[in-house]
């Protein structure tokens, strides 16, 4: 089942509707960077909210959460079925894709209630939440400790990302079989630069959460609007 070809094509629009998500962040990124500012977080919610904002809006958003509907069906056959690559029954993969079908379910419920509230909603502002949620767990016994620990796991997993990514793993996952020699280049370049950027903000903002565990300051920890702000303000400025 998680090789049919019903499930490809939930898998081709839950890409797709992850696409347009990324592209809009980066296109808020792009913005910070050189100085300017549309008003809108350069995250999830962000992107939702400018989706709504558009004509025909709620109509888009209802058509996201259809594509996201499909991204966690999909994940969620592989973590029953087992995905369809050389291991992909192995249980670490099965749990992988299961917290990814969880991770899938929640955005695609997130966006269905801005859809129904109004359209332009947006949800709150990643930023704000990751506030929320680190001061609520360093308030619990060994809250400090737990929430170092999440910081340095998340660390990893972006160094993690960045190997996998310039090693072009991801290749792993592609039919590149089937594609042209120039059409290989051209996925292998995006592949290595999408993945490095997304390691190297996930072990950015896992550096946040640990100074904020190790400052005892819910403040600290950082959304991913919040860090990607931080890199406008490195030396390497709007490049970074």
């Amino acid at each position: 089942m998680a090789d049919s070809h019903a499930m490809e094509a939930a898998a081709r629009i839950g890409l797709c509707a992850r696409g347009v998500i990324y592209v809009l962040v980066g296109l808020f990124a792009v913005q910070i960077g050189f100085g300017g500012d549309s008003g809108k977080e350069a995250d999830r919610s962000g992107a939702v909210s400018t989706i709504g904002d558009q004509p025909f809006g709620r109509v888009l958003l209802w058509a996201l959460v259809v594509g996201l509907a499909a991204m966690a069906l999909w994940r969620l056959s592989e973590a029953v079925f087992g995905q369809a690559v050389a291991g992909g029954d192995t249980w670490t993969r099965r749990l992988g894709s299961l917290g990814l079908a969880v991770f899938y379910t929640v955005i695609a419920i997130g966006v269905a209630q801005t859809a129904l509230v109004g359209g332009s909603a947006g949800g709150r502002p990643g930023d704000d939440t990751s506030k929320d949620y680190t001061a609520k767990v360093l308030s619990w016994p060994g809250g400090r400790a737990l929430v170092g620990v999440v910081g340095a796991v998340l660390v990893i997993v972006g160094v993690v990302i960045v190997v996998r990514s310039l090693m072009r793993k991801f290749e792993d996952n592609l039919r590149t079989e089937e594609m042209s020699a120039p059409t290989r280049r051209v996925v292998a370049w995006l592949g290595v630069i999408g993945g490095v950027a997304c390691g190297v903000i996930a072990a950015v903002a896992g550096l946040f959460i640990v100074l904020a565990a190790l400052r005892f300051e819910p403040s600290e920890a950082k959304g991913l609007d919040a860090t990607l702000r931080s890199f406008a303000t490195t030396p390497a400025g709007p490049v970074s």
